[in-house]
């Protein structure tokens, strides 16, 4: 297959203080508790052009499980709530996409479809829902749920959750609002849709109490690469959020979720797969790893330990750490991702002390430590090799690392012609190239009256 041409994506993800476990002991890092901080992350990620500020979330606190782990700063994602944090936002910045991370588990499908819609509003047409469902036993705990919610349980709610969503953010076509003060027609009822849905999780009659946004819909992405995870993303997401340690794990999946689509009626390019990407960069490959390995030193077992215990789903206290890790029951929690963190340490042939300390900075995600032409060097060999569309950049302390980015990575792949140096439109599709979705119930309506002439 021909090496592919174009241009990448690239969304700024935040994290607390930044991604490495031990970001928040350094003194530049941002204390992320002040609105402050994270208006000036958005701009400086639209400063760079990324093409969305990237919000991953949490519903539980960390910090006080399990023993030891008070050593540990990252609570989940952020302090805030990301609609109301992105809705800030987006009164502080002009382009840039705003994604937030919700819920299926734990959440209602119509306050959230109006929750994104409203953000989609007020931002111009820039938002989006990043889909997940929840797996940490602590979470379940503030929902009513005595245990995890099983997998398999999690993902068939996901499939329905996301069918509602999708319906009422098509409760209105395009032109239903006339306000036509001279006749007194506030709205064309031919254009309004009640969604009407009854199915094995949820009743919703609808509709949406809020019209179609500039972009049409929220861009819908998706976080996971199960068995179930991908088939989800094949038929309802346009951005799947994924990790992969190879160039050949990374094809394989690539090719994997590309090729299921035609079934679902959808092309390869209504789906951009953006796998996380940890950079730690400089003027010097000596100063990156320098930078790198100071982090590194202030990781403490504690930290890592708990580390391993949210990726693998096991806790592996009392394990000898310099010994490998022992065969790994089946879990409730995430199973891509314990299988990719499982892999890793076979193919490396890492102990338990060594685990922790390769996913400290990335959690599993791949990882990134040079100038910023060697960063450009593998963003492109990954890119141009049909491995992803683009990247979610994970900078390892904020705000400085995602500067570095900018300073170092960005000018590289500028100067190859992957990367924009202007954006292309005022919504997150016209940005990240995806169109504009037709309204399902006017679709519909015009293929009846193409089959009635």
């Amino acid at each position: 297959m021909a090496k592919r041409s174009g241009q990448l994506r690239l969304n700024a993800f935040h994290y607390v203080s930044g991604h490495h476990a031990a970001a928040w002991r350094r003194p530049e890092a941002s204390a992320d508790d002040r609105i402050e901080d994270y208006v000036a992350f958005a701009k400086l990620a639209e400063e760079g052009r990324f093409d969305a500020v990237f919000l991953a979330d949490s519903v539980d606190v960390r910090l006080l499980h399990p023993e030891g782990a008070a050593r540990k700063a990252h609570s989940g994602a952020t302090l805030f709530e990301p609609l109301t944090l992105l809705s800030a936002l987006s009164a502080h910045t002009r382009h840039i996409g705003l994604i937030g991370t919700a819920s299926t588990t734990f959440s209602d499908p119509y306050n959230l479809a109006r929750q994104f819609l409203s953000l989609d509003h007020l931002s111009g047409g820039r938002g989006g829902w990043n889909l997940v469902t929840s797996n940490d036993p602590e979470a379940a705990l503030n929902f009513g749920h005595a245990k995890p919610v099983p997998h398999a349980e999690r993902y068939a709610r996901a499939e329905e959750f996301v069918d509602v969503v999708l319906g009422l953010w098509d409760s209105f076509e395009d032109g239903a609002f006339l306000r036509d003060r001279a006749s007194g027609i506030f709205i064309d009822l031919d254009k309004a849709h009640t969604l009407n849905h009854q199915g094995a999780h949820f009743r919703v009659k609808g509709p949406l109490n809020a019209p179609r946004s500039p972009q049409g819909r929220p861009v819908v992405v998706q976080a996971g690469s199960s068995e179930p995870g991908k088939e989800l993303a094949a038929r309802t997401a346009e951005v799947i959020f994924t990790a992969q340690q190879t160039l050949q794990e990374a094809q394989a999946f690539y090719a994997d979720v590309k090729g299921r689509l035609a079934k679902y009626g959808r092309s390869p390019d209504e789906l951009k797969i953006l796998p996380g990407a940890f950079i730690v960069t400089g003027a010097t490959e000596s100063e990156a790893r320098e930078k790198f390995e100071e982090l590194q030193s202030l990781v403490h077992p504690d930290v890592g330990l708990e580390l391993l215990r949210v990726q693998l789903g096991i806790d592996l206290r009392g394990h000898d750490l310099d010994g490998p890790i022992p065969e790994l029951p089946e879990t409730a929690g995430g199973k891509g991702r314990q299988e990719l963190v499982a892999a890793l340490a076979r193919r490396e042939n890492l102990s338990i002390r060594d685990l922790y300390l390769r996913i400290a900075g990335a959690r599993g995600h791949w990882q990134l430590v040079g100038t910023g032409a060697q960063i450009a060097d593998e963003l492109e060999e990954r890119f141009v090799n049909y491995g992803a569309d683009g990247f979610n950049v994970m900078a390892p302390v904020l705000p400085g690392g995602l500067r570095d980015v900018i300073d170092h990575v960005l000018p590289e792949l500028r100067r190859r012609g992957l990367f924009r140096a202007e954006y292309e439109g005022r919504t997150l599709r016209e940005n990240l190239g995806l169109a504009r979705p037709e309204n399902r119930f006017a679709a519909t309506r015009a293929a009846a009256a193409v089959a009635a002439e």
